[in-house]
């Protein structure tokens, strides 16, 4: 059963039920005045018509009533008719007698000229002795009793009750009111019914067709959430599901570009070196190297394509363990500024005799103490600097290696002055197997996973990584690690460690 069925049928229901509620209500109310079980048109009647006179006017209306059947010529006594109207206007309610056409007595506070001419007609039966007349904006409630006198004219004796204006409307117009209060409630119990469908129905087909389009395979749409409510909220977390499957989906797709570029880059690095070390062997099996000389020439080639292959199989291994998370750190207190320091020196002479300058600053402005791994820090020395060696082509080749304190932080910075990274290139550079020189030279060649081992690696530290450079103007590799243990000198700790 829909959701729309069940809010009809709840709605009607409540409708139902209100409706019996009232009715209920009504009878309860009939019960409560008459003493007795009656319908609300027996009711209305009894109330309205049956008895107009309060109980003591009626009293008083029953003695008239005994007097006109028995003593009929003592009605036109005024004194007793004064005596019995004294009584009346006590209870607020007056007395009038009339005799074939002509008044014979009437209080001076129902003297209008009309009353003769609105009082109803001779019933000598008496079958209808109550009801309710209007005079101009006045209504009157009467009990009346026909009778003859002693000479045979027909006489008439009223006991008569002023009545509210807005009273007597109301009891007039009573069956049209609960008319229009019905169907007010039944419009309102539709509006309703029309209002809480829209806000509940409709987002939930929103929700239904975008499931549909997730199931579809198509995430590229996005949903809106109205209002607050618990559907909005469920629209929100739909939304962010949504989100989440997009990234999710789109991460797998570069997962999977991914994988087959590193199938294509490991075949074309190990075809390059195989190829190397199938022909030296088959030179050597065919007889070609006929001096020592030239057999030492083959067997280093071998030897050398053969630890270029191992070497890429051990970056494949490490990067492997460090994006599952897989390969522990050893973490212990260190000073960034000396580690650095000793590593320029041990570094000099080996870029001195590839006519590169080292230079190395260490700002002293307090501690650069860091938690870090000092095997895995130095992989990351290492990659950077063999990354820029490897593209300084041009004369005067630098190289600067920087480290100061920023904050909570501890800054490396590690320039060179090589041809630089185009700007499109800058935020790829960390990326497995990224290279911005498609050619993939033998000059600048290598694994492609040099910078995404040093990305993981300081990302392993909790720290950051990042480049910057323009065409023309070099490459720099900026490296932040957090204080081991910040100091209280001004400067801030990282809310993010």
């Amino acid at each position: 059963m829909s959701i729309r069925v069940r809010l009809l049928l709840s709605y009607t229901c409540i409708l139902i039920v209100t409706i019996l509620l009232f009715l209920a209500a009504a009878l309860l109310f009939v019960v409560a005045l008459t003493g007795d079980v009656r319908s609300v048109k027996d009711f209305y009647n009894i109330h309205y018509a049956v008895n107009p006179l309060t109980e003591q006017e009626e009293t008083i209306f029953l003695d008239l009533k005994y007097l006109a059947k028995n003593e009929p010529e003592s009605l036109l006594d005024p004194k007793l008719l004064e005596q019995y109207n004294f009584k009346l206007r006590a209870m607020q309610a007056e007395l009038f007698i009339r005799k074939e056409d002509t008044q014979i007595y009437s209080s001076l506070s129902v003297k209008q000229p009309e009353l003769l001419a609105y009082l109803p007609d001779y019933e000598m039966n008496n079958n209808a002795i109550r009801d309710t007349l209007q005079i101009g904006d006045h209504f009157y409630a009467y009990a009346k009793f026909d009778f003859y006198f002693s000479d045979g004219a027909k006489g008439s004796m009223f006991v008569i009750r002023e009545r509210s204006p807005f009273a007597e409307v109301v009891r007039s117009l009573l069956p049209i009111i609960l008319g229009v209060l019905f169907i007010v409630l039944l419009l309102m119990n539709a509006l309703l019914y029309s209002l809480l469908t829209r806000s509940i129905v409709k987002p939930i087909r929103l929700l239904q067709k975008s499931a549909e389009r997730i199931k579809e395979g198509n995430l590229a749409f996005e949903l809106h959430a109205e209002g607050h409510d618990e559907i909005a909220q469920l629209s929100e977390s739909f939304e962010g599901m949504r989100v989440k499957l997009k990234e999710s989906v789109e991460k797998q797709l570069q997962y999977e570009n991914n994988r087959k570029e590193l199938i294509a880059n490991i075949t074309h690095d190990l075809k390059t070196p195989i190829t190397a070390i199938k022909a030296s062997i088959e030179g050597i099996r065919d007889g070609v190297p006929d001096t020592q000389q030239k057999m030492d020439r083959y067997v280093n080639t071998i030897l050398t394509k053969a630890d270029d292959m191992d070497q890429l199989i051990d970056e494949l291994f490490l990067y492997s363990k460090l994006d599952l998370k897989q390969l522990p750190f050893a973490f212990e207190e260190i000073s960034l500024g000396d580690f650095v320091g000793d590593y320029a020196d041990d570094l000099y002479y080996d870029l001195q005799d590839h006519g590169i300058i080292l230079t190395c600053e260490v700002e002293d402005e307090g501690s650069t103490t860091v938690l870090a791994d000092r095997d895995k820090l130095k992989r990351v020395l290492v990659n950077i600097v063999d990354n820029g060696v490897k593209y300084m082509v041009n004369a005067p080749k630098r190289m600067e290696l920087q480290v100061k304190r920023d904050r909570a932080f501890v800054t490396l910075a590690i320039r060179d002055n090589g041809p630089g990274i185009s700007e499109d290139a800058v935020p790829y550079v960390f990326d497995r197997f990224f290279r911005e020189d498609l050619s993939r030279s033998r000059q600048t060649g290598g694994s492609g996973l040099g910078l995404a081992i040093a990305k993981q690696i300081i990302e392993g530290h909790h720290g950051t990584i990042h480049a910057e450079s323009k065409p023309g103007e070099g490459t720099s590799i900026i490296i932040r690690l957090p204080l081991a243990k910040p100091q209280e000198d001004g400067y801030e700790e990282h809310s993010d460690h």
